[in-house]
């Protein structure tokens, strides 16, 4: 009986650490994805002819 209060104490310990983690993940995966998009549409401008930065 004792195994599932710590299962659960645990579960309730590492629980921020866990959801501090995915946060981490998805915000990285959503900075690189604007990255990418951001130097895709620079990149065709640029070979379009037209010069945003000079």
């Amino acid at each position: 009986m004792n195994v599932i209060n710590d299962t659960r104490s645990t579960l309730e310990k590492h629980m921020p650490l866990l959801l501090g983690l995915l946060v981490a993940l998805l915000a990285g995966k959503a900075l690189k994805k604007m990255f990418w998009t951001l130097f895709g549409m620079y990149m065709a401008l640029h070979y379009s002819g037209i010069h945003p930065f000079g």
